[in-house]
């Protein structure tokens, strides 16, 4: 038998949602179109048609969300706030859709529940996407705006800040593949898009700063464990090393050394724009930070057909040729699959890569800088299959979470300074792409009724919130 595994008494246990995903609420008290409600209403965009319109009903149901919560043990939640709800025309403050976070901070309070808040997750206001977008550098600013505008309404309460939710995917899926909004496959614009993210998250974090020098402040992004398909291939070495640079150091480089990655900027060739980088621009982006967020489902396995010294022009060719790629200047590289367990999303499952990750991640970016890693989402979607009462037994989501919590507590035990762990995601919700056709939750989402229903996964997962440790058999106490 394996032991009982325990977590230090301070680890944070918390669940994870953003609120284009759950809240629904689309048109209430003064809320404009974000990109995605453009993207998701524009035929053959998003599967089914299903758009985040009503998603959850959280904004009206928030009270029973937080009980639920409560009811099963979390000690933080991380949510993130709907720019267009607080700031319509992207620039001038809503009180009405303001006051909805507010109140939801003083429930989660209530009920001894840490608010963990996202400013951006993915729900730009279509006013400014109609004005340029990420690529414009004056959406940076406006993100600053907005910042500070949350601030002022939750700072006296709100201690854990994250700038960005996964500038990788803003930029690179909604920008060079078009497969989320604002669905545009312009691969120079997406460059454009990921430095004026970065740029937010450093103005946001200098002013949040200044305004309070005992906030928790950081940003999270998703990393992929990429491996190359034959290790002893320089083709496939080279796939690899593009991937990780482009999908992973781009963005944590910049934010803990203060420079992109020599080697990815030689990769972008001419489609680094030799205008984007301000003087000044690194510095702001590399303000010191407390927490970096990571985010993790799967590893993936690339290749390429050609050798290095081809690649530039490999890329070219299938920029021009191929369907759009997020992989801008390595187009070209190929991702393979390997007959090893995948979700219901197609990615494989690999816990170790979480902890190989997490140790990397320590070593050689946060440890040295003194910021503390969280994991702030991890999870699986699965076909889930209700039973008549709305049940779900779901032993290979209990499955996926023991054993990549087991790898986040190795990590742990190897050095790694690791302060807690999201579960992605509380509720089953709209899917992005994928509509209502996905699963993530770890509580089931009647979408017809709304009801609430926790999973086996929920009360495995409560009890190992509750009690600090995952048990020897790999199953709570309340799942058994």
């Amino acid at each position: 038998m394996t032991p009982d595994l325990t977590f230090p008494e301070d680890f944070l246990w918390g669940a994870a949602t953003a609120s284009y995903q759950i809240e629904g609420a689309g048109d209430a008290d003064g809320r404009s179109d974000s990109i995605w409600d453009t993207y998701a209403h524009t035929p053959g965009r998003v599967l089914h048609g299903h758009d985040g319109s009503v998603a959850c009903d959280h904004y009206h149901r928030y009270p029973q969300d937080v009980a639920l919560m409560r009811e099963l043990n979390l000690s933080s939640y991380r949510f993130s706030v709907a720019w267009p709800r607080v700031m319509p025309d992207g620039r001038t403050l809503n009180p009405a859709g303001l006051d909805f976070y507010s109140r939801l901070v003083d429930k989660l309070l209530e009920a001894d529940i840490v608010p963990w808040l996202t400013l951006y997750h993915w729900d730009l206001p279509q006013v400014l996407e109609d004005a340029g977008g990420w690529p414009e550098r004056d959406t940076a600013l406006r993100l600053l705006d907005y910042a500070g505008a949350v601030h002022d309404a939750l700072g006296d309460r709100v201690r854990h800040w994250t700038t960005l939710n996964e500038p990788w995917c803003s930029a690179f899926l909604g920008y060079a593949q078009g497969r989320h909004a604002p669905g545009r496959t312009e691969p120079t614009s997406a460059l454009r898009a990921a430095h004026h993210l970065l740029l937010g998250h450093g103005l946001v974090v200098e002013e949040l700063r200044r305004r309070d020098p005992s906030l928790e402040l950081g940003l999270t992004l998703n990393f992929t464990d990429t491996r190359p398909l034959d290790p002893s291939s320089p083709r496939d070495l080279d796939a690899a090393r593009r991937i990780d640079g482009l999908a992973n150091r781009f963005f944590v480089e910049p934010v803990t050394l203060g420079a992109y990655p020599a080697d990815v900027l030689e990769d972008l060739g001419e489609l680094w724009p030799d205008d984007l980088v301000h003087d000044g621009d690194l510095a702001t982006i590399s303000t010191p930070i407390d927490v970096l967020g990571v985010n993790y489902y799967a590893t993936q396995t690339v290749t390429a057909g050609c050798d290095p010294e081809r690649a530039s022009v490999a890329a070219a060719q299938a920029r021009r040729h191929d369907s759009p790629s997020p992989s801008v200047g390595s187009e070209h590289v190929v991702t393979v699959r390997r007959g090893v367990p995948v979700s219901d999303m197609g990615w494989e499952i690999s816990p170790t890569g979480l902890s190989d990750l997490l140790l990397r991640l320590h070593k050689d970016y946060t440890g040295p800088a003194g910021v503390r890693l969280y994991v702030t989402e991890n999870g699986m979607a699965d076909d889930d299959m209700p039973d008549a009462n709305g049940y779900v037994d779901d032993p290979a989501r209990v499955d996926y979470l023991d054993h990549h919590l087991r790898a986040v507590h190795d990590s742990l035990q190897r050095g790694a300074d690791v302060g807690g762990y999201f579960v992605w995601s509380l509720l089953d919700n709209f899917e992005w792409a994928w509509g209502y056709t996905k699963r993530f939750g770890i509580v089931r989402v009647d979408y017809d009724t709304q009801e609430r229903t926790p999973k086996a996964s929920a009360r495995w997962y409560a009890d190992v919130a509750g009690s600090g440790r995952i048990r020897h058999n790999g199953a709570g106490a309340s799942a058994e």
